[in-house]
């Protein structure tokens, strides 16, 4: 399934997410802009996993933050630990209804909601070889440039928020 359906009734919901994900990644979104970074979510990476949320800063540092909107959606999840090769810091990040003290203390933790999130806990950071941070950064780009092509096909007007 495409990340962009231009023919659907909001182009960037792709239907995996649930509402209230979509909320926390809504609010995980802005904290990160806050914080400079250029935010992707569902980037898919090498290893054929998709994190959930990328962030890229200004100095080249790669976030990754893995949103859980549920008790049951973190019990779940084995697949967590992958994402640490693919960035310099790991997140977790929910709402106000899921525990934290389920989550994992070796990574960072974001309490959000659909208006904003706040870092109740900072990620330990585990710097990505040269190699993997170009790879991983070459990722990121390609698949904004070709989402953002794929919304300017469809009629949306993109403006360039660093002109």
């Amino acid at each position: 399934m495409p990340i962009l359906d231009p023919f659907a009734s909001d182009p960037l919901v792709d239907g995996r997410q649930s509402v209230r994900a979509l909320e926390i990644r809504r609010g995980v979104e802005r904290l990160l802009i806050e914080l400079g970074a250029a935010c992707l979510p569902e980037l898919s990476l090498a290893s054929g996993r998709r994190a959930d949320m990328t962030a890229l800063f200004p100095g080249g540092d790669i976030w990754i933050v893995e949103i859980k909107s549920s008790i049951e959606d973190l019990r779940a999840d084995r697949k967590w630990p992958d994402y640490r090769t693919h960035c310099d810091r790991l997140f977790f990040a929910t709402h106000e209804g899921v525990p934290a003290d389920l989550f994992p203390a070796n990574c960072g933790f974001l309490l959000a909601d659909a208006f904003g999130a706040a870092m109740l806990r900072d990620a330990p950071e585990h710097r990505l070889a040269a190699a993997t941070r170009k790879a991983v950064t070459l990722r990121f780009a390609r698949a904004a440039a070709l989402r953002l092509s794929t919304a300017e096909r469809a009629g949306y007007t993109v403006i360039n928020p660093i002109e």
